[in-house]
């Protein structure tokens, strides 16, 4: 008997993506791509997607090029016994190493500002990796000095996986984002508009996505001051510029305020269900300014961003919960 009334819709709604796996690590990637209906009300006859990167396993963008980094140096015999992965970051690569690690038996240290999320340490913890703290005044690049300082110190203990230098942080995304977003538009991508962290999600993607049509505009976004607070994201003028970064690939650049960024953050739990994080917020804004740019000139466009992770971690903890939690 066929499905009819409510069963239809139940039926309808079912996820299409893989329910049995061999490995958890199967499933990072293809992330969906949800339209955002209420904010694109906002710029009429066109339309704004986002890729839901938070449904990775380990819950980031950061899951595809962790995993790959992992693979790839496994392949070329890099992590053998008695050697550790090592790297800096500000988060949630560094969880997606936790559970690539985990899934593949490959042990991991991380270092990271001290004064990252208190969910980013108690995750990365439950991983069962090693941390080691950077000083919380010199945030993402803090982090990736005293990571070269170890791995100088004792160079053979460790495999330093250096994201910001790894080709494989941008090739994940160029063998994998770029096709996932081609696919799910149906070739119809105009715009392609993300923020730069490691640049590997923005570079990886624009190159690929103009390989595929080079009428597609594909846009950064940047903090607009050094002293931003849009997590994950990379004010260059006053950052060590990662060496993976390819200023080549990109059609434009958005500089995009904290508190834009914020507001959009709130705006999308509110009006589309979206609970994400601050650089998710501003991802969605610089979309959104390009939409009412094509807008206002009476063109048509399909513009796309990334959702790069969940609103739950930026929870900070209240004063009471604090003693719990270290």
């Amino acid at each position: 008997m066929l499905p009819t009334g409510r069963e239809q819709l139940l039926g309808d709604l079912r996820p299409a993506r893989a329910v049995r796996t061999d490995s958890i690590v199967d499933l990072v990637g293809n992330t969906p791509l949800v339209r955002l209906h209420h904010i694109e009300r906002d710029a009429p006859g066109v339309e704004i997607w986002a890729k839901c990167e938070f449904c990775n396993p380990a819950g980031s963008v950061k899951d595809r090029a962790a995993l790959r980094i992992v693979r790839d140096a496994l392949e070329r015999g890099l992590l053998r016994p008695g050697v550790r992965l090592i790297d800096s970051t500000s988060g949630n690569t560094g969880i997606a190493y936790a559970m690539v690690g985990a899934a593949l038996g490959v042990p991991v240290t991380l270092v990271m500002p001290e004064n990252v999320s208190a969910p980013r340490k108690q995750v990365t913890t439950a991983y069962g990796v090693e941390i080691v703290y950077s000083s919380p005044m010199e945030g993402s690049d803090g982090a990736i000095v005293l990571a070269h300082e170890m791995v100088e110190r004792e160079p053979d203990r460790w495999h330093y996986a250096d994201q910001y230098k790894n080709p494989n942080n941008p090739l994940a995304h160029y063998h994998t984002t770029a096709l996932e977003i081609w696919q799910q538009t149906g070739g119809r991508v105009t715009h392609f508009v993300t923020g730069i962290g490691t640049s590997g999600t923005v570079v990886g993607t624009s190159r690929r996505l103009h390989e595929l049509d080079s009428a597609i505009r594909c846009i950064a976004i940047q903090p607009d001051d050094a002293m931003h607070g849009l997590e994950g994201m990379k004010h260059l003028p006053s950052s060590i510029v990662p060496a993976i970064y390819d200023a080549s690939v990109l059609d434009d650049t958005i500089w995009m305020p904290t508190d834009e960024g914020w507001d959009m953050a709130e705006r999308l739990a509110k009006e589309e269900g979206l609970f994400v994080g601050h650089s998710s917020g501003g991802n969605v804004a610089g979309a959104l300014r390009v939409a009412k740019q094509l807008s206002a000139e009476g063109r048509r466009g399909v513009v796309v961003t990334i959702l790069c992770d969940r609103g739950d971690r930026y929870f900070v903890p209240l004063r009471w919960e604090k003693r719990y939690l270290w």
